[in-house]
């Protein structure tokens, strides 16, 4: 496995990933556009892990110089349990600490405890807050 930066070409299979892997019916989640903002900004920190020459996975992550963020980190279903997750993960950590990130923040959907424990055991804490959002368009 070789995890490595997104690239144009990636596109159509990362599009296919978080269409499986993410089941976010909201329009500003859509796949195609989160795809298109992330890299008009170019900020470098959206990787995929390959595996066999195919995309088995993905994290997109995000720095605004206060907190560094995890997203819309995916792994095929077919190579689950073989580390992928776990590596791209600390590829994103790795890549923010040396931004000089002092802090990283990811949300979970309630309820879905198995990607809780999966970041507990990557050393994540839970954290007493209310995540609030507002729509811009």
């Amino acid at each position: 496995m070789k995890i490595r930066p997104y690239s144009p070409e990636d596109y159509d299979a990362v599009v296919s990933l978080w269409q499986s892997c993410f089941s976010y019916p909201a329009p500003h989640n859509n796949p195609a556009d989160s795809i298109r903002r992330k890299t008009t900004l170019d900020d470098g920190l959206f990787y995929v892990a390959e595996m066999d020459g195919s995309v088995a996975g993905t994290v997109m992550a995000g720095w605004d110089g206060h907190r560094g963020w995890i997203y819309s980190l995916a792994v095929d279903t077919d190579c689950r349990h073989r580390g992928i997750g776990s590596a791209l993960v600390e590829h994103a950590v790795t890549v923010l600490n040396q931004l000089d990130c002092p802090k990283v923040n990811l949300q979970v959907m309630p309820g879905n405890s198995e990607v809780i424990g999966f970041y507990e055991r990557l050393g994540f804490i839970s954290e007493e807050r209310v995540s609030m959002g507002r729509r811009l368009s």
